[in-house]
């Protein structure tokens, strides 16, 4: 059974930072892109970031370009996201994700549980 566990959330001041990690089991994923996704409360579920299979190629959204970095593991089928930098509106639970059909959309094959992530003002 595949599985997706984040991990690292927590509660952290503004101008802080923290690092998500999400371990998968169950299969390799080391040939697909992997992202992570956030919703704050009240809203809809958005993308942050995604990386290609290789850790070659990255894409983020606008409002985390240049304060996130998503890297990769492959040995270690673990994909990451440093955060520094936080925001109070970076305050939501994160989820990791994997597309086993392509690029990363807002329907990835498999989903992560989440993990909250809280930054104070």
């Amino acid at each position: 059974q595949v599985q997706l566990v984040e991990s690292g959330g927590g509660l952290v001041q503004a101008g802080g930072s923290l690092r998500l990690s999400c371990a998968a089991s169950g299969r390799t994923f080391s040939s697909y892109p992997m992202g992570w996704f956030r919703q704050a409360p009240g809203k809809e579920r958005e993308f942050v970031a995604e990386i290609s299979w290789s850790g070659g190629s990255t894409y983020y959204a606008g409002s985390v370009k240049g304060r996130f970095t998503i890297s990769r593991d492959n040995a270690k089928n673990t994909v990451y996201l440093q955060m520094n930098s936080l925001k109070p509106e970076d305050t939501a639970v994160y989820y990791c994700a994997v597309d086993t059909h392509g690029r990363i959309t807002s329907s990835p094959t498999y989903w992560g549980q989440g993990t909250q992530v809280t930054v104070s003002s």
